[in-house]
């Protein structure tokens, strides 16, 4: 099972301090916590998930060559398996030997004896780079038409100097004379419980399986450098909060000349003063005037296309809503459009002259609301029968 990258885990950038590493910790660290959780596999998992990564992440050494090699560490322990499996925190084991943070019982078999199980292979060949994260924020229209960005990232790739191998231009790497490119050394200790015999990563190679003798220049010997690029990104018409969107190729270059990660973009969507969305349907309300509402109308409304006409019918209550069809997002897995639903409020008029109260007044003495057990109109009721000119 292919592992999250560690800035994801956490929810920080690249970038971020070592401050912000703390607070993101601690938020995840409380909320997955087993005590506030303790019948969720779940959150057991998410937990000692966000306690990897930033027993990585808080340490700066550690963190130096994460970010350099990803999970595929050549040097991070057993086989260079990179951090978080026999190397950090990689869990424990389910037979009682949990207390050992760094792989459970093979961290017995290390305390005792200095290596692991004999079953534990380098990673000497070609890796693939790790995948990398960014967040990009947009406008709610431009969710719902789609849009055209370039996005900046920072990261490591193969050195074109020397093709990702790490020598100099011109020399090559040599195989290691201590482990015979293995990168592993069998160890025989004779202990009170017996004789072992074990597996620990070549001092001389530390378990890469070479050496190399002439560095190359540019990225001293590491196979890798960090640039900034300027990627293009096409964004689909209906995007939502949390879609993730896809760039194969575009994440951390691989490691000894293996092929690059991808980039994954997360999408926020800002919110609209005016529009609200529920799926792929957008909810706006929408204010009409008493006469309106009263005799019908016919009026411009805003979609998020534009102002088109809609018709008001006569008598219409506040609290009514029209499904105006095919007005909402593009459905982005497959086709067709949301609605829109626009609520009416029919608006209450303030402030009236001497002369608006009368006209309210003269036309309330026409109507009548079924429901009163007094025969007085809606306009009685608000400016009282002493205003009344009887």
């Amino acid at each position: 099972m292919s592992k999250r990258d560690y800035y994801e885990v956490l929810g920080v950038p690249q970038s971020a301090t070592t401050e912000d590493i703390k607070k993101a910790y601690k938020k995840l660290a409380k909320q997955y916590h087993p005590d506030l959780n303790p019948d969720s596999k779940t959150a057991e998992e998410k937990f000692k998930e966000v306690n990897e990564a930033f027993e990585v992440l808080s340490d700066d050494n550690a963190r130096a060559r994460y970010d350099q090699f990803g999970h595929n560490d050549p040097g991070a322990g057993f086989g260079g398996s990179g951090f978080g499996g026999s190397g950090f925190g990689g869990g424990g084991f389910d037979g009682g030997f949990a207390g050992f943070g760094r792989g459970g019982i093979n961290d017995i078999f290390e305390a005792f004896f200095g290596g692991g199980f004999s079953g534990a292979n380098p990673a000497t060949g070609p890796q693939k780079g790790s995948d990398l994260r960014t967040d990009l924020h947009i406008p709610f229209e431009e969710a719902a038409s789609g849009t055209e960005k370039d996005i900046k990232i920072v990261r490591m790739e193969n050195c074109s100097s020397c093709g990702g191998t790490g020598a100099k231009k011109g020399s090559n790497r040599k195989k290691c004379p201590t482990c015979g490119g293995s990168g592993r050394m069998r160890s025989t200790q004779t202990t009170p419980f017996g004789q072992f015999q074990t597996i620990v990563t070549c001092n001389t190679c530390q378990g890469k399986g070479f050496i190399i003798e002439q560095p190359c220049p540019d990225c001293k010997g590491t196979g890798r450098v960090k640039k900034e690029r300027m990627l293009h990104v096409k964004i689909p018409a209906g995007v939502d909060n949390g879609s993730r969107l896809r760039m194969s190729g575009e994440g951390e270059g691989g490691y000894l000349g293996g092929p690059p990660g991808d980039l994954y973009i997360y999408i926020t969507v800002q919110p609209h003063k005016f529009f609200s969305r529920q799926g792929d349907d957008v909810y706006c309300d929408f204010s009409i005037t008493f006469g309106q509402a009263a005799l019908g109308a016919e009026l411009e409304v805003p979609t998020i296309d534009g102002n088109v006409k809609l018709t008001i019918p006569e008598g219409t209550q506040t609290g009514t809503t029209f499904r105006m069809r095919g007005r909402g997002f593009p459905k982005l897995h497959g086709r067709g459009r949301g609605d829109q639903h626009l609520k009416v409020k029919v608006v209450t008029p303030t402030h009236l002259t001497e002369e608006q109260k009368q006209l309210f007044l003269q036309l309330d003495d026409t109507l009548e609301i079924t429901n009163s057990t007094e025969k007085k109109g809606f306009f009685g009721k608000i400016f009282g029968d002493k205003d009344k000119n009887r």
